[in-house]
């Protein structure tokens, strides 16, 4: 049975989004600070996750955004090959809540027209949009708000498959000791490994919506993923780039079959705020 979701209740849901994800942290990140407070040894570093916790509170209460920058829109949708959209095209429809959800709230516009020309757009789309066909008869739209300093200390590399695990390792921590303090610590690390150039930097943008404290159901990659987050920490860049024990929040790797004469590997780093919120219509 076909459903049929109009675009003015997509338009809203978007613009709902672009308030909700900016005001509020999930409650994994919340949990994950609280939890890499209560461990850390380092006082300074202590202080810093309080101050951070802090600035949560006052966003909320205050009805603030959680950090200054409030990013680039990118939008993951999973549409239900039984859904009819009405009344307009469905990007068109998410266009259309992003401006305006960043324009009613006051959000900051930090989209430009063109990479050297350097024009803003003044309501902070084009938003960059990521669709899958899925069974059912859902829309499920997850906006996050990816700010700028921490997607600039992302990176991928195309290795070759004689590098292997070990040649992996190397570049993701590589990739977070080159970044240091820049993308704001504790990091959420999100990897993409194979399928190829663009699939892996999809599939590593996509690991950061996983839920802190999950692991990769393939064993293989839920390993790599706990030795990731042990050497990371273990480097001592810490909160804000001070010191500690915490680096990483947690690392996420995701994995796609690739031909036999590459291994694309894709490093995307979030901040501590790691915002994203999610609507099923």
């Amino acid at each position: 049975m076909i459903k049929t979701i109009h675009c003015n209740e997509i338009i809203q849901a978007v613009a709902d989004l672009c308030l909700q994800a900016n005001l509020e942290l999930p409650r994994d990140v919340q949990n994950a600070i609280e939890k890499a407070k209560n461990k850390e040894q380092c006082a300074l570093a202590k202080e810093m996750l309080e101050q951070i916790q802090k600035n949560h509170s006052i966003a909320k209460e205050q009805s603030l955004p959680l950090c200054q920058d409030t990013g680039t829109a990118v939008v993951f949708l999973e549409i239900g090959q039984d859904v009819h959209i009405d009344g307009g095209l469905l990007y068109d429809a998410i266009q259309q809540g992003v401006a305006q959800g960043y324009q009613e709230h006051y959000l900051r516009k930090s989209i430009v027209s063109h990479p050297w020309l350097r024009t803003n757009t003044k309501n902070n789309t084009p938003a960059i949009i990521h669709s899958e066909i899925v069974a059912g008869d859902h829309l499920k739209i997850t906006l996050a708000p990816k700010g700028g300093g921490a997607e600039n200390m992302s990176s991928l590399k195309m290795l070759t498959p004689a590098a292997g695990v070990e040649g992996i390792k190397k570049f993701v921590i590589q990739t977070v000791k080159e970044a240091g303090p820049n993308p704001c610590p504790p990091i959420v690390v999100g990897v993409g490994i194979g399928g190829n150039f663009e699939k892996s930097a999809l599939l590593a943008k996509k690991a950061l919506l996983r839920p802190i404290g999950s692991r990769n159901p393939q064993e293989e990659n839920a390993r790599l993923e706990e030795e990731l987050y042990q050497k990371i920490n273990a480097l001592g860049i810490g909160i804000q780039g001070f010191g500690g024990n915490t680096t990483a929040l947690a690392v996420h790797v995701e994995t796609y079959p690739c031909h036999i004469a590459s291994m694309p590997v894709a490093v995307n780093i979030n901040c501590h705020v790691a915002r994203h919120k999610t609507v099923i219509l």
